[in-house]
């Protein structure tokens, strides 16, 4: 899917202007993200988590292609989570509909961070999608 969502009127935070690395736990991939290439692809806001990740093959699974209107893409982001904007009120209703929720979690479409700081973020197992269906 991809895009965004008409029923959200919010702007998008602007893409980090410098280089910073993310690592995505329990597979240790510590991927470096480059602000010239955002955004990566399709899926998610430019320059967040989502867009990285599946930029760089860690595959986050997001039923409605990354325009917060689910809760599948949930992640939980133990370190630089100062480096994202403040949670919107449509990020939060979705987000309480995820499992296993704790302070830092958010969603990976709706979170883009501004590069000052480098990020760990977890990706809760029932997140992570091996195997999908043929499009």
């Amino acid at each position: 899917m991809g895009g965004s969502n008409p029923y959200l009127s919010q702007e998008a935070p602007k893409p980090a202007a410098q280089k910073f690395t993310i690592t995505f736990m329990p597979m240790n991939v510590t991927v470096e993200v480059n602000p010239e290439k955002i955004p990566y692809g399709d899926d998610g806001l430019p320059g967040s988590i989502l867009d990285i990740a599946l930029a760089h093959g860690i595959d986050i699974d997001h039923s409605c292609g990354g325009v917060c209107a689910c809760s599948t893409c949930h992640c939980i982001v133990k370190e630089g989570g100062q480096t994202l904007p403040e949670m919107s009120d449509a990020e939060a209703d979705q987000l309480s509909n995820a499992p296993g929720l704790t302070p830092a979690s958010r969603l990976s479409c709706q979170s883009v961070p501004d590069g000052t700081r480098n990020l760990v973020v977890v990706i809760p197992s029932w997140n992570r999608n091996a195997v999908r269906e043929g499009h």
